[in-house]
């Protein structure tokens, strides 16, 4: 069984909290076929309604957004990036929801969301809460833009799986439902529900593996 070099565990931990250039163009493609199960819960888990504004943070290359589109009428999406790469590499692929003025992506500094307070219905992000350099100011933030009764789904691998992979070292904080609850409860967030899924994925040496992951809803 080969082991990757201790660079290469480096590099690939780099890329996915901020991928950047051609490598990150690639681990973009890659997080999309990895990650669809994870994104398509968190769709569901939204609950889309007509003519709403829909958020996603760290979208990646964002080739689900048709997913996203389909699940009602009117509805006006906005993705919000760290990453220059994934923003171009949204902008590239999401052409058609762009001229039809369904969608924008916007650059963002992962900490002040660039939108006005009470003006989105719901908010998605998938596996990038390890990131969130301060947690509790953060979901204020997020409260702040949503409206009163919006929604807040946040989706992650569980620590279990994710403490397992050999590239997951100081740049990730991973969670469990008990610390998400615990961070939840020190915010003006209510906690909906707490979905426990369960989906399979390839390793990086071919085989399946089973991954552990939650569905976080959390309602203003």
């Amino acid at each position: 069984m080969d082991t990757l070099k201790e660079e290469e565990l480096k590099e690939i931990e780099s890329q996915l909290s901020f991928p950047n250039g051609k490598g990150g163009i690639e681990m973009a493609k890659m997080m999309n076929e990895t990650n669809i199960r994870m994104t398509l819960e968190s769709i569901k888990a939204l609950t889309i309604k007509n003519n709403e504004h829909i958020v996603e943070l760290g979208h990646g290359n964002c080739l689900h957004l048709n997913e996203i589109l389909k699940q009602a009428s009117d509805i006006q999406f906005t993705g919000l990036e760290i990453s220059e790469t994934m923003y171009k590499e949204a902008l590239r692929i999401n052409q058609e929801f762009l001229k039809a003025k369904k969608s924008m992506f916007l650059m963002y500094n992962g900490e002040q969301i660039p939108l006005n307070a009470a003006s989105v219905d719901k908010i998605m992000t998938v596996n990038t809460l390890y990131f969130w350099k301060k947690p509790v100011e953060f979901l204020t933030e997020l409260y702040r833009v949503l409206k009163l009764g919006g929604r807040l789904v946040i989706t992650f691998a569980k620590e279990e799986f994710m403490e397992k992979l050999p590239f997951v070292q100081k740049k990730f904080k991973l969670f469990n439902n008990q610390k998400i609850q615990e961070l939840v409860t020190q915010t003006n967030f209510t906690i909906i529900d707490i979905l426990d899924k369960n989906d399979m994925v390839k390793s990086k040496h071919g085989e399946l593996v089973s991954r552990n992951f939650s569905v976080i809803i959390l309602g203003k």
